[in-house]
């Protein structure tokens, strides 16, 4: 099982050339991935994205990538002088205009992209294999990050979970004493209200039934149960981050239904406890990818 979230880097250095990938990932739904690199390496922003889609699956990821080139080079430079007039001219004239001195140089010229200009081509294919196989090199690192976070998070949430199956049997304990109680309870009230006259002990019987049907929740711990031992299954197998998603929603729905039925203090109390500890879990199920 992996995390979310994570950091990855790779370099590649040889022949005056150094190439460095870096990779950063946080929670996300889907695959959501963009890329920051030099403008001559934007034609392989698809095989990147491809690449990274091979080792991660869900989550917000940001890829840079930074290139030098320090091998030695041969290109002329050449001038434009047509539009370094141009562009002198346009100085003069306002200048003139507005009687102001004229401080163009020919150091402003040479910075101007359109007159000066070099005749040295940059292939950027001949970089391709190297990209791409840093981008591997960078995702391998990234997953041995994310593998190590996962493990930690999936051995936490499975002690929550015991809790969680330990909090179910408490309350399965407690269940049946609730309708025994509530018995009592209104037997004694009964007996108080008619002083003495005699009560129809059918009728009595008929509202605990009743009551013992309205607050019966045998049917949410056979289900937490159940989503107690799926969770320990799913957990370990990759990719598993939306289905335990899901089922968290379910667990909260049992712990919601559980809370709405209890009329009584103890269940009542497991149930916010209950509650507690899943919230802490499907937390955590957040992160995973």
């Amino acid at each position: 099982m992996y995390s979310m979230t994570g950091y990855g880097r790779a370099e590649y250095s040889e022949n005056a050339i150094n190439l460095v990938v870096e990779l950063k990932s946080v929670n996300n739904r889907i695959f959501d991935f963009s890329a920051k690199m030099p403008r001559a390496f934007i034609c392989f922003e698809d095989k990147i994205r491809k690449t990274v889609a091979e080792f991660i699956k869900r989550g917000r990821i940001e890829l840079f990538v930074n290139f030098s080139d320090h091998r030695e080079k041969s290109a002329s430079i050449n001038a434009d002088l047509a539009r370094a007039a141009e562009y002198y001219n346009a100085a003069k004239s306002i200048a003139e205009s507005l009687d102001l001195p004229n401080d163009y140089t020919v150091s402003y010229l040479m910075k101007c992209s359109d007159v000066i200009a070099d005749d040295f081509s940059f292939d950027a294919t001949e970089f391709e294999e190297i990209l791409i196989s840093t981008v591997k090199a960078a995702c391998e690192k990234f997953n041995e990050m994310r593998k190590t976070e996962g493990e930690k998070l999936v051995s936490d949430m499975l002690l929550r979970m015991q809790q969680i199956r330990e909090i179910t049997e408490n309350i399965a304990l407690r269940a049946p004493f609730v309708a025994a109680e509530y018995k009592e309870r209104l037997k004694a009230r009964i007996i108080e209200a008619l002083d003495g006259v005699k009560y129809d002990e059918t009728r009595l019987l008929n509202e605990v039934a009743f009551y013992t049907d309205k607050v019966n929740i045998d049917e949410e711990l056979t289900r937490l149960r159940s989503h107690i031992s799926q969770f320990c299954t799913i957990v370990n197998t990759i990719g598993s981050g939306k289905k335990l998603d899901f089922l968290m929603q379910e667990f909260n729905r049992e712990a919601n239904t559980i809370c709405s039925k209890s009329n009584d203090l103890k269940v009542t109390e497991f149930g916010l406890s209950l509650k507690n500890e899943i919230e802490k879990v499907r937390e955590q199920v957040q992160n995973l990818e």
